[in-house]
């Protein structure tokens, strides 16, 4: 059944590891020290046939409650139909996991003795894989783990026996390995039917869930290239765009500058208005103002006290010291743009002479 967002689901699973070497002890018992699970999304078979991806994270299967529940187990020959426990201890045990469980290469490592001589024969014939059947809480939340996504996760992981099981029926090549690990997943402890898959030309007997984890990597590859030629497009199609909005705004901040505010605008008319009124005492009504720049103005009226007046290489500052002298002396002493005050004829009578006043001005500014 599969489960809905935040459910919890007790129910039983099986990890398998590889046995890679043990030894006989006195009595012809074995003892194996072996890893018997580690972090990772691996797939699970459901009872109606699907499967899905359940990860396995370090918090919890490296937590005390996981670690000690390793120790003091019984070791079965393959896995029961049920649980073990005191009632049926002395049907399925064939020997007990010892108490030195802990953490080595990011693995759940333990050592075990098998004292079954049954077993301990089928394990000489390559009855050799170890795999933990355990308890979990199983809850429906999606991630990512080591690049992995997982649709669900165990939680409070509790081992219940060890047991030794058959050799892969397709081989370590076809199993789901990390290193010297194989996981080999089955929910119903053995009796799924097989289903047969391809690899380089030949044909494998495999877990379902082994077939449908290997489908689930091609189809991501095929997915990720698909994904990958629609990145590439959309890359250009955006590259295209920012060029476009770059130029519109170089545009707009152009048109900005061309601009001027309300307040600029305001202060330059401002300006403009008081050097009119400044000038017209000299220049008369006549003079039309239209067209003309601030500093053509500002030369005609210094020309109306000095004919010979060239503006030509003089600077802005030139220019405005030697108008403001004018326009000062013009304020002080009255002298208007015609008659016998006119500033042009120098007819001022007994006024400072201006240049001296513009000479003044000057070397203020200095």
């Amino acid at each position: 059944m599969r489960l809905e967002g935040g459910e919890i689901l007790k129910l039983q699973r099986y990890d398998t590891s590889y046995i890679k070497d043990y030894r006989e002890t006195p009595e012809g018992y074995l003892t194996v020290n072996v890893p018997i699970t580690r972090p990772g999304v691996f797939p699970y078979q459901r009872q109606d046939g699907t499967v899905q991806m359940e990860a396995k994270l370090p918090e919890e299967i490296f937590s005390d409650r996981t670690i000690y529940s390793a120790r003091s187990k019984p070791v079965t020959d393959g896995h029961p139909n049920e649980p073990v426990t005191i009632d049926n201890y002395q049907t399925y045990a064939k020997g007990m996991s010892h108490t030195d469980s802990r953490v080595e290469d990011f693995k759940l490592y333990i050592s075990l003795t098998v004292t079954d001589k049954a077993l301990i024969e089928k394990i000489h014939e390559g009855y050799n894989e170890i795999s933990i059947g355990f308890l979990s809480d199983v809850v429906a939340e999606s991630g990512t783990y080591n690049g992995d996504q997982y649709e669900y996760a165990q939680r409070n992981v509790e081992i219940n026996h060890i047991a030794i099981v058959e050799k892969g029926r397709a081989g370590p090549e076809v199993a789901i390995r990390a290193d010297s690990d194989a996981w080999q997943i089955d929910e119903k402890g053995g009796n799924t039917k097989m289903v047969k898959i391809k690899i380089e030309g030949t044909e494998y007997e495999v877990d379902p869930a082994v077939k449908a984890h290997i489908d689930a990597l091609k189809a991501q590859k095929e997915t990720a290239k698909v994904k990958g030629d629609s990145a590439d497009a959309l890359q250009g199609r955006l590259d295209a765009l920012d060029l476009t909005i770059q130029a519109k705004d170089q545009e707009i901040a152009s048109l900005k500058e061309k601009v001027l505010s309300a307040d600029e605008l305001d202060k330059q008319v401002e300006v403009r208005v008081k050097l009119i009124d400044a000038s017209k005492p000299l220049l008369g009504d006549s003079f039309d103002f239209t067209g003309k720049s601030d500093r053509e103005i500002k030369e005609a009226v210094i020309s109306t006290t000095k004919q010979d007046f060239k503006g030509d290489g003089k600077s802005d500052d030139y220019i405005n010291a030697f108008f403001d002298a004018t326009v000062e002396q013009v304020q002080s002493n009255g002298f208007s743009s015609t008659g016998a005050n006119s500033a042009y004829t120098g007819d001022a009578g007994g006024n400072k002479d201006l240049d001296e006043l513009k000479n003044q001005r000057l070397n203020m500014r200095k």
